[in-house]
């Protein structure tokens, strides 16, 4: 078991250490393809073989996901009819650990006599692909992960951090936003947590309230009917003054024997935490984990709204 340890740290080590190394190789050439690829009128089409190609998918799903239009070409079906996909303002970027592939080396040219911007990511800066490309781009590791240092893991780390940081510098240039994000994210949980608004939620709860001067037994009356665990306190302008929730009931209840004369206003919290309607749910979900409450009372210009209650939070699948 000692030895699985041992192998799964020097694996990491490495990697981090291949990933580390890629600082050297932020060079005129990387920010020349970020400029390429910003100032360009096209797509951005990615292209690799073997386990580059995979890479190479990933780095399609980044940039489309965060604003740059890009699209999928595997290498040894572009040589065979898939290379009709680019177009003429497109940026090619071509990965590749060696540069020496043979489908790479049929590729290469015909890309250049299509006249588009070729960027080769490679971890051979002599080879036949970085010498044919317009820009260039390293991902040189001194080792792979593997113990014969033949399969590609630190290479292809080094390769996938390289196209974050392409993709990232894109966001920042675009001025790529949560809510931009969130137009390309709209489903599951990631898209509910940049669009998803209080007011989503809370409009179908009830909404129950209690004035000060109203007795304990209709306080717990209120809460009994509308089932929410919780009360808000109001005045007659319907401003918020506090709320009661069944555990001020129950703490109330063993300390006081005398409960005929209690009213709402002596046993509210005063200042509750509150959330607005057009705040984001997520919002919402951090202030309820922070202050370990399973309630928000809703307001707007310190009017109360409503209740949002954490099942609420938790069957749109933010949790």
């Amino acid at each position: 078991m000692e030895l699985i340890k041992q192998v799964a740290l020097k694996t990491i080590e490495l990697e981090a250490s291949s990933v580390a190394g890629l600082t050297r190789f932020i060079d005129d050439d990387f920010e020349k393809a970020v400029q390429a690829i910003f100032s360009g009128k096209g797509r951005v089409v990615v292209s690799g073989i073997g386990k580059s190609a995979i890479i190479a998918q990933k780095i399609v799903a980044t940039f489309n996901s965060t604003g740059t239009p890009s699209i999928f070409m595997h290498a040894a079906d572009a040589i065979h009819g898939d290379l009709g996909m680019v177009q003429q303002n497109d940026v090619v970027i071509v990965i590749s650990k060696s540069g020496e592939s043979p489908e790479i080396k049929v590729l290469v040219p015909l890309i250049r006599n299509f006249g588009n911007t070729l960027i080769a990511m490679v971890g051979n800066t002599d080879s036949y692909l970085a010498r044919n490309a317009n820009l260039v781009l390293n991902t040189t590791v001194e080792q792979e992960a593997c113990p014969n240092n033949l399969a590609p893991t630190s290479s292809t780390t080094a390769q996938l951090v390289m196209g974050d940081a392409l993709a990232i510098c894109l966001m920042e240039l675009n001025g790529f936003q949560s809510n931009d994000f969130a137009k390309f994210h709209p489903g599951g949980s990631l898209g509910k947590k940049l669009y998803l608004r209080v007011s989503d939620l809370f409009g179908e709860n009830e909404r129950p309230a209690v004035l000060p001067q109203q007795s304990l037994k209709e306080v717990i009356v209120e809460m009994t009917a509308k089932r929410l665990g919780i009360t808000a306190v109001i005045n007659e302008l319907g401003e918020l003054l506090g709320i009661i929730t069944d555990g001020d009931l129950r703490r109330m209840l063993e300390k006081s024997n005398d409960i005929e004369n209690i009213k709402a206003g002596d046993i509210m919290t005063p200042n509750p935490k509150t959330i607005g309607a057009k705040e984001l749910a997520i919002s919402a979900l951090d202030l309820i984990r922070k202050n370990e409450i399973s309630q928000l009372a809703v307001t707007h210009q310190g009017k109360y709204l409503g209740i949002l209650h954490l099942h609420d939070l938790i069957r749109e699948g933010l949790i």
